[in-house]
């Protein structure tokens, strides 16, 4: 695995941290809804790449980029909900943010570089 996506595959592994505990932080009558969603989502993210980047195919391996992608976005949209219900600070939310957006303008990169392979 090379050294960008190392870097990525780490970033991920933060994200999934950050989702788990700021989660802790949830309203109790949200642990079967919002918090298992962001948990899902957010895992998700990491899962997916992993799982393509094992793939042969470029094809099958962007399809899971490509899902880990929607995985991100899906997640984000949950902290920003978190954040609007109060349930977190905004410094937790500005820190999903931040590693949400490296995430993504990474593995963009990555779905773009698979798709010239597959023109």
């Amino acid at each position: 695995m090379s050294e960008f996506r190392n870097k990525l595959k780490k970033l991920m592994h933060s994200y999934v941290k950050c989702a788990y505990e700021v989660t802790k932080k949830f309203p109790k009558e949200e642990l079967y809804s919002s918090v298992s969603q962001l948990r899902r989502s957010s895992m998700s993210v990491i899962l997916n790449f992993v799982e393509g980047y094992g793939r042969r195919r470029d094809k099958v391996k962007l399809n899971f980029y490509e899902m880990s992608y929607g995985s991100l976005n899906e997640s984000k949209y949950i902290f920003y909900f978190a954040l609007d219900e109060n349930w977190i600070e905004h410094k937790d939310y500005k820190k999903a943010l931040d590693l949400g957006e490296e995430i993504g303008a990474m593995l963009w990169s990555e779905i773009k570089s698979v798709e010239k392979n597959i023109n």
